[in-house]
């Protein structure tokens, strides 16, 4: 399948308005791009994140890299189609990738339209996934902290947080709600739509995190809002509709994918070369 590639004309060359405005040409039209050939390192992929996000959004359970971005670690093992942060009150508009040092087999980044699985359901299915779904998932106080640090604008580190700080954020993003347990870990809920439309192109798609990995947290439980739990045969069975939708990203250094995360779902086949660098920057747009 083609890619949707931006290539530098010259090798090498910087990243520049027209490049720019050629990604978010195919971030309109396809929900994805991919920059090839140009000049970038991890200063200039960080700057690159901050040109298309307003404001930048973190995973609690990455490392950092760079002031915008962190390092993608989740085992060896294929990662199922989702958005990133998809389970989370505030999901990102935009996820772009760099490769800083490509696999040399495996390692695959998938790629879904979400907007060609929602075609692609019958008439049970669109039903089904057309209604509110509510996320429920129990955090270690680590992880809930350091998000709620990320993105309460009045705190500055983890160690700040306070309950008061969780009320006001659950005041501020409908649809959620939290339970604090003894241990200090935090059960929330949130209640989002797994078929959404773009922030990019307006028109809906079947874009969020069932069909993902847990890899760094605990299993959510999902509940649609007619009170049934989603099931694991469901899920199935979107897995494998989503897979005749979807496509490969085969790394080469220096390599940047750029996604409308409220549209395009991502994934990864196994990793079988583990000599690989690959890093996440993330927002809203």
């Amino acid at each position: 399948m083609t890619y949707n590639i931006v290539r530098a004309e010259m090798p090498r060359a910087a990243i520049g308005a027209a490049e720019m405005d050629a990604v978010r040409s195919h971030l309109e039209r396809d929900g994805w791009a991919l920059l090839r050939g140009f000049e970038v390192d991890m200063s200039v992929f960080s700057a690159l994140t901050a040109q298309f996000c307003r404001t930048i959004t973190f995973d609690p359970a990455r490392a950092f890299s760079e002031k915008n971005t962190q390092k993608v670690d989740a085992g060896t093992g294929p990662i199922g189609l989702h958005i990133e942060n998809g389970n989370t009150p505030v999901c990102p508009d935009l996820v772009a990738f760099y490769s800083a040092r490509a696999a040399f087999e495996g390692s695959q980044t998938t790629v879904c339209d979400g907007r060609k699985v929602l075609d692609a359901m019958n008439e049970a299915q669109r039903a089904r996934w057309s209604q509110p779904m509510t996320v429920s998932r129990r955090l270690p106080e680590e992880l809930w902290k350091r998000y709620l640090a990320n993105e309460h604008p009045a705190i500055s580190g983890p160690e700040e947080v306070t309950e008061e700080h969780i009320l006001q954020f659950k005041a501020a993003i409908p649809n959620q709600d939290f339970e604090l347990h003894e241990d200090g870990s935090l059960t929330y809920h949130i209640t989002l739509n797994p078929v959404r439309p773009s922030a990019f192109s307006g028109g809906a798609g079947f874009a969020n995190a069932v069909l993902g990995p847990s890899h760094n947290y605990e299993a959510p439980v999902y509940r649609f809002a007619d009170g049934s739990v989603v099931t694991a045969e469901e899920i199935e069975e979107m897995r494998a509709l989503a897979e005749t939708c979807t496509t490969e990203i085969n790394w080469q250094d220096g390599d940047v994918a750029i996604l409308d995360n409220t549209r395009v779902m991502h994934g990864r086949r196994a990793i079988k070369d583990q000599d690989r660098q690959l890093f996440i920057g993330m927002g809203r747009v």
